[in-house]
């Protein structure tokens, strides 16, 4: 299980200094120490390197497509006017994984967030939510790793004849699921939170 580490807050007892420092904080817009705010950092991290994580995957089946094509798809001559049906079909394959891929990694990226507004703070317990989202983002990040690293076994394979990598999104999907379910609440419209879409 991945797990994150958690430092302690050094001014959370800091009284009257900490009051000020923190409005100082909120005229920039920003408060580095809230917990709530590290825990939403931490969502934004995990997603990013998510996402570089199967952004490579993707470059990798490309050069496999690429690799294939050169080899099993050389241009017409008068002895083959036409490409192989069967080599065609593989590198077609190798493209709708590559496609597969990006969808994923769009949909992780783009994923849903709760917003960080000082209105609705005040009604509601957003690091449970928060807790709840960095649960689920390390089942996340636990199903990606694991897929991505299926994709690159089989891409550094010798296995001519069947060189696509089996997508094994499943894991992938349910752990997307569960991140949304852990977000439920909030999708709803109940009081207790709001969410964004990133990118929007």
């Amino acid at each position: 299980m991945i797990e994150l580490r958690t430092i302690p807050n050094a001014i959370d007892e800091a009284g009257s200094v900490r009051k000020l420092v923190e409005n100082l904080f909120y005229g920039w817009g920003y408060n580095a120490y809230r917990e709530e705010n590290k825990l939403r950092a931490d969502d934004a991290l995990i997603r990013n390197e998510l996402s570089g994580l199967l952004g490579q995957s993707r470059d990798a089946v490309r050069r496999l497509e690429m690799a294939w094509r050169r080899e099993r798809l050389p241009p017409p001559s008068r002895e083959h006017p036409f490409p192989d049906k069967a080599a065609m079909e593989v590198a077609r394959a190798l493209e709708r994984q590559q496609k597969a891929i990006e969808e994923i990694e769009t949909s992780i990226r783009n994923a849903a967030v709760p917003e960080n507004d000082r209105v609705w703070q005040r009604h509601r317990n957003e690091r449970i939510v928060l807790e709840k989202l960095r649960d689920a983002d390390l089942r996340l990040a636990e199903a990606v790793v694991t897929m991505v690293s299926d994709i690159a076994l089989r891409c550094e394979s010798t296995n001519a004849s069947d060189p696509v990598p089996q997508l094994r999104a499943e894991a992938v999907k349910e752990a997307l699921e569960e991140r949304g379910r852990a977000l439920q609440v909030i999708l709803a419209g109940g009081p207790d939170a709001t969410v964004t879409k990133q990118g929007s």
